[in-house]
């Protein structure tokens, strides 16, 4: 490893954060690492304002802050971040990255109707704002919001995961399916990694719980199918994709997400459709027990993000995180 001023060591100029969204997944990378998680507290004042301090010197240091966008509520999420980045760059750190392995505002990545805001923008200028000088984010739910950001960003994907997962698993007459067409090109990396087929779902999001399914692009003659997506939040999409896909004489079908939100009573909706035999997801966001349900694997991105921190921190090329 190489020499920072004075000589000094420069793992001993890296400090990892958490906020309170995701402990476990920032412990797991600092494990990694070999690097202890950097304390911090985060508490409300009587009037529910926030109140956050780092508890270690960050002075020419290079400070990463882990805090997915996770509810509940996920404005507090984002205010602690804010707060975090800020009170890093107050402290004269070196560089600070945002590492938010789940930008959940990319979902609102254009003015589809009129005086809306585009937050996906919104947030990623206020992040910029509040001192982040780099970010580093995981399977944006649009390719585009990665232009939104002003500061140099790394959009990692959760691929390699996947493909690693299901290469040992008996993929006799399986195909994959995108359970959207706009979605369709991250449906095809995957299935040309596993060397499966591929389908695709035709439908029209009316409302954020009502969704329109009006067709499947491609032949479904598999009898079993592997169903992904960026994420499941309510879990309308898969249910009227599957409910489709059953009309087309399939029996098995399992689900893949890179982020697992799983709101209100999806994960029970889920569970309770006979042909879903399994959900697979990862850790990007905090899965609490009740949401684990029989059949679930969730597979950990810690060491995608432990490599990444390095090689941001060692100044060396993330190209080889992308050659999946």
């Amino acid at each position: 490893m190489g020499l920072a001023k004075g000589g000094v060591a420069l793992s001993n100029h890296l400090c990892i954060f958490s906020g309170s969204a995701h402990p476990e997944l920032a412990e797991e990378i600092c494990s990694l690492r070999s690097v202890h998680l950097s304390p911090s507290v985060t508490t409300h004042f009587h009037n529910n304002n926030l109140y956050v301090q780092l508890q270690e010197t960050v002075r020419e240091r290079d400070v990463f802050i882990v805090q997915p966008f996770y509810p509940p509520p996920v404005s507090d999420r984002i205010l602690e971040l804010f707060m975090m980045l800020d009170a890093a760059r107050s402290a004269s750190a070196q560089r600070v990255t945002a590492v938010v392995p789940y930008y959940s505002y990319a979902r609102s990545d254009k003015k589809d109707e009129p005086r809306i805001s585009i937050t996906g923008r919104l947030i990623a200028d206020l992040l910029a704002t509040a001192g982040a000088d780099h970010v580093l984010t995981m399977t944006l739910h649009a390719h585009q919001v990665h232009g939104f950001f002003s500061v140099p960003t790394d959009h990692l994907s959760s691929m390699p995961v996947f493909a690693s997962y299901f290469r040992d698993r008996d993929l006799t007459d399986t195909m994959v399916v995108a359970p959207d067409i706009g979605h369709a090109k991250r449906g095809a990396k995957l299935a040309r990694k596993l060397g499966l087929p591929l389908a695709a779902v035709s439908k029209k999001r009316i409302s954020d719980d009502e969704v329109v399914v009006d067709g499947l692009v491609g032949d479904v003659r598999a009898r079993r199918v592997i169903l992904a997506d960026d994420e499941i939040a309510a879990g309308t999409s898969m249910v009227k994709a599957i409910d489709l896909l059953r009309r087309h004489g399939v029996e098995q079908v399992t689900l893949v997400c890179t982020h697992g939100i799983f709101c209100g009573p999806a994960i029970q909706n889920l569970a309770a459709i006979p042909e879903v035999k399994s959900i697979v997801t990862t850790n990007t966001v905090p899965i609490p027990p009740e949401k684990r349900i029989k059949g679930m694997e969730v597979l950990s991105v810690a060491p995608l993000f432990s490599e990444a921190i390095r090689r941001i921190h060692e100044g060396e090329t993330m190209q080889p995180l992308f050659d999946y």
